[in-house]
């Protein structure tokens, strides 16, 4: 049961790099993707039906952390308050924005909540850099030094744009394509956003041997209650997941959703 309580963290976990990397990338670059109010409501429509999908894969990992390892869980929280908290904070910021930013017909509304998800889904970014650095250190109990930290936040959020970028790629057309696309390259948008998935995933791998799992586990009685339940919640998932993918599948052509 432990093994497969690994397996399902990992799952969970590159799941939500993969997927909420697209969408958080994309935020990341809105003010060079999008030249105008216009084209900044193109940009975040291209993402828009996707970002609460895609953190239910992150809900996900925590709940599997918290259920199957307690332990490691608390002392991981610990030991990376200083980054879980701008972690949260940026998250926090970024969703306000998203919902927010149609509340109002004032162009210096949308202005500052266009900033929210700009300066949130940096913070996001950063953030998962700085806490994947204590990771890759194979030091989880402490926050990464300071510069190893922030050359690995800056690597890893530059991921993430290169992410949202590809995706951008995909969905968005006119201007903000063009301008997807001029950075995108040669390399293609398919096989730009192939290449940064991939990557994108190996984050939460690489890092796990570092959290010695398997020696954290919860006792045999609650992962033989959790693990069946969490087993059968997968499919559920991956299906909602394919549904809204399929069913938002064509690119955006004028500004809709939030």
């Amino acid at each position: 049961m432990d093994t497969l309580a690994v397996c399902l963290l990992a799952f969970f976990a590159t799941g939500y790099f993969v997927l909420a990397g697209a969408d958080l990338g994309t935020g990341m670059l809105l003010p060079y993707l999008g030249a105008d109010d216009g084209e900044r409501r193109l940009v975040i429509a291209s993402f828009a039906p996707f970002f609460l999908g895609n953190e239910v894969w992150l809900i996900a990992t925590a709940g599997v952390l918290v259920g199957c390892f307690p332990v490691l869980e608390g002392e991981l929280l610990s030991a990376q308050l200083t980054v879980a908290v701008p972690l949260i904070a940026g998250w926090m910021v970024r969703d306000a924005g998203l919902w927010l930013r149609g509340r109002s017909g004032g162009r210096r509304w949308r202005a500052g909540c266009d900033g929210a998800v700009v300066c949130g889904s940096w913070a996001v970014a950063l953030a998962w850099g700085w806490l994947l650095a204590a990771l890759f250190s194979g030091a989880p109990e402490r926050t990464a030094a300071t510069p190893v930290g922030a050359v690995t936040a800056l690597a890893v959020a530059a991921l993430f744009a290169a992410h949202g970028l590809g995706f951008a790629a995909l969905r968005l057309t006119g201007r903000p394509w063009a301008r997807a696309h001029r950075l995108v390259g040669r390399t293609g948008a398919g096989r730009s956003f192939a290449l940064t998935a991939v990557l994108m995933g190996a984050l939460p791998l690489f890092a796990g041997p570092a959290l010695h799992l398997t020696e954290n586990a919860a006792d045999g009685a609650t992962l033989t209650l959790l693990v069946p339940v969490l087993l059968a919640f997968c499919p559920l998932l991956v299906a909602a997941q394919a549904w809204t993918w399929h069913a938002f599948r064509h690119r955006v052509t004028h500004p809709s959703y939030l």
